[in-house]
């Protein structure tokens, strides 16, 4: 497994190590819930250092990015940061990503870490000739600290004031725990925090000086398990889940991330496109389970003795208290409040539809 710089670290901490895409990463430390509790209530530190960093550069590099993903970049400002969707030719997706604007010559894409590669594959294939393209994963190490304390805690750290970083915008260069850094108020958990660009060789010093810095507050580190029970509850999807080369961002209830309007069309605009005018096929919806079990990623959604979808994600939300799944199914098939059932390990249970998100994100705009 790949290892990220940060695994001593985990280690010394007791963080129960799991393969996950190939890379050797704590699923918890003192326990899923412990950890989803403190960051809706403190902050968490996460490692991410296995998501993928790839450098776009060059005068061309606004007009590629426009053509490689289907939001707006050209309305990006420097130092601002736009979530966005690349599509193939039929309009799947081939991953979910941000893209960071330096200038318009220079931008800094993060992508998921199972696609890194791929996701490289697919921009080179697509690059015109004067256009520098760099994976430059290696070089980076990124934590996430999330949490309504996080920038009280950060801001132990450093002299810049975190208050002047707008949601989804970044400071390219800041002294954190005296190591230089990209800091950006972005998150995968529905919560206010930062992601922490950083030096790989300067993350285990970095780590160690924002656990010290939150001790009094209650910071913890969090594993896997969490980050995906938060993002779950916040209604953020998972590549592999919520999306794939099989399901459109339309689909995917991403549809205010696609613009076909922009000056310059995207790749699988026209299949978006007719999508749109024929009637979107599937929708994205919440589902609350009446009884027990819990839905898994695969299992089928009834109603009556019809199959109308499948479930993406499924698990024990820690906030609600309750079991409750992410579903694909067919558009229109179920009002809200509605009865429908779940084939969980051949048996039906029944199951409501839940509006989304289940937890209503708490971002500092």
């Amino acid at each position: 497994m790949k290892q990220t710089p940060l695994l001593s670290r985990h280690e010394s901490l007791g963080g129960k190590i799991v393969d996950f895409a190939g890379w050797a990463l704590p699923v918890q430390y003192s326990g899923i819930i412990k950890e989803h509790e403190a960051v809706r209530s403190t902050a968490g530190l996460f490692d991410v250092s296995h998501m993928g960093e790839i450098a776009v550069k060059g005068e061309g590099a606004l007009n590629f990015l426009q053509q490689l993903v289907t939001g707006d970049v050209e309305k990006l400002k420097d130092k601002q940061v736009l979530y966005s969707v690349m599509c193939d030719d039929d309009g799947g997706i081939v991953d979910d990503l941000l893209i960071y604007r330096r200038s318009t010559t220079d931008f800094l894409l993060v992508v998921n870490a199972a696609n890194t590669d791929k996701d490289f594959a697919w921009m080179k294939s697509h690059t015109p000739a004067d256009l520098f393209l760099e994976n430059v994963s290696a070089l980076y190490a990124q934590l996430a600290l999330q949490g309504p304390q996080a920038q009280l805690m950060l801001q132990k750290l450093t002299d810049f004031p975190l208050d002047k970083i707008p949601f989804f915008y970044f400071e390219p260069q800041i002294r954190v725990a005296n190591r230089m850094a990209l800091v950006s108020r972005t998150g995968y958990t529905g919560e206010d925090g930062f992601e922490i660009y950083a030096a790989a060789e300067d993350a285990p010093a970095l780590w160690d000086a924002i656990l010290d810095a939150g001790q009094a507050f209650g910071l913890v580190p969090v594993g896997l398990g969490a980050r995906d029970t938060l993002r779950f509850e916040a209604g953020l999807p998972l590549y592999g889940h919520e999306l794939d080369r099989t399901i459109s961002p339309l689909e995917a209830n991403l549809g205010s991330f696609v613009k076909l309007k922009k000056g310059i069309p995207c790749r699988g605009s026209a299949a978006l496109q007719a999508q749109k005018e024929a009637g979107v096929p599937r929708e994205l919806i919440g589902l609350a389970m009446l009884d027990r079990g819990i839905p898994r990623h695969g299992c089928e959604v009834m109603q009556g003795e019809q199959v109308i979808g499948h479930i993406t994600s499924g698990t024990y939300s820690p906030t609600l208290k309750e079991n409750m799944g992410l579903a694909l199914v067919s558009r229109g098939a179920v009002n809200m409040d509605e009865e429908l059932a779940v084939l969980v390990r051949g048996k039906l249970l029944q199951a409501r539809r839940a509006p989304l998100p289940f937890y209503q994100k708490k971002y500092k705009k």
